[in-house]
């Protein structure tokens, strides 16, 4: 009989131990996230779980009272010596280290089981508990909740893309990691220099050689400009030119007015706003003196969030910027 009261009083020292560890390791806002996916084992938890101090002090309370049960009735049988020492080795091996790494690696799954007997425990302590739970929420005030930095997502979709139990491929760990990164960048950061911007001068005669020229550059939209290309007055569509008649000139097909301009700074977030409202994709990019630095498109900044290159089959070359600083240097 004494052996089974010993047995007993550990097994309740380990599941006070390990339920304390591991029902108060699970985030209330990461079990509401889970609630609103339909988790039925988080919404058993939550329960309990939502009033953080009063499952604290039920949990502790019933720990150190079956440890001291415990201390007593081997104090009783034996020697207080050997008593504590018992004690003290059967509490730390069979009612915290073992208890305490098997709940927190099964924290959710063991407490969804195990929810109606801490509910139990909750209703037995109520007289004792809540009145030190009812201090200590006035005291402490609510939980925080966790709130992660940029950067501690991005290491968080790494660490999931890199476990084989995950369903996040490298694909959407390139495109979420692009998505919370490139609102910190600016548009002169993505943009087309103006030293190799292709440009058309609104006089020029749209002939046989500026329409070859034209389709071998491959661009399908392209600014036109007024004596000098800080002067952009319109952006000539290439498809605009399938039913254009020779000797046109360039200032009567190009969509004039309207023009996005936006500062070297913009960041790229609040740059792609602007393309979502204005319906226009591409914008120039003007310093404060009014000189054209360059410019940036729709597409430009959707690369930035995929992190992937759009190629098409009429792009001669793929990234602009790498030209303008191979012609720089040459010209140094």
């Amino acid at each position: 009989m004494d052996y089974i009261i010993i047995i007993f009083l550990i097994l309740l020292s380990g599941l006070f131990s390990g339920l304390t560890l591991g029902l108060l390791s699970l985030d209330k806002s990461e079990l509401e996230r889970k609630i609103s996916l339909g988790d039925k084992k988080a919404e058993k938890v939550y329960s309990v779980r939502k009033r953080g101090n009063l499952l604290l002090c039920t949990l502790l309370l019933g720990n150190v009272a079956v440890n001291s049960a415990l201390s007593i009735f081997l104090g009783s049988i034996t020697s207080g010596f050997l008593a504590g020492l018992m004690a003290t080795g059967l509490i730390v091996i069979f009612g915290e280290i073992i208890p305490q790494a098997a709940f927190s690696r099964y924290a959710l799954s063991v407490g969804a089981k195990t929810v109606w007997l801490v509910k139990f425990f909750i209703f037995i302590l109520f007289p004792v508990c809540w009145p030190i739970a009812w201090v200590l929420d006035k005291a402490l005030g609510e939980e925080m909740a966790t709130i992660y930095s940029k950067r501690e997502l991005i290491k968080i979709i790494e660490e999931h893309e890199n476990l084989k139990e995950s369903d996040v491929d490298a694909d959407e760990e390139r495109i979420v990691k692009g998505a919370l990164t490139f609102s910190d960048k600016t548009a002169n950061q993505i943009m087309t220099p103006r030293t190799v911007i292709y440009a058309l001068d609104a006089n020029s005669i749209l002939d046989k050689d500026l329409l070859k020229e034209i389709k071998e550059k491959g661009f399908s939209r392209i600014p036109v400009y007024q004596k000098d290309i800080d002067n952009i007055v319109g952006i000539l569509y290439a498809h605009s030119l399938i039913e254009v008649n020779r000797g046109s000139k360039v200032e009567k097909i190009c969509k004039k007015g309207n023009l996005l301009i936006v500062a070297p700074d913009i960041k790229l977030d609040q740059l792609f706003n602007r393309f979502i409202k204005s319906h226009i994709h591409i914008a120039l990019i003007k310093n404060k003196y009014g000189v054209l630095d360059g410019i940036v498109t729709l597409e430009d900044v959707i690369e930035e969030i995929i992190k992937l290159e759009i190629v098409d089959e009429s792009d001669k070359v793929v990234d602009l910027q790498k030209r303008a600083l191979k012609r720089a240097k040459a010209m140094k």
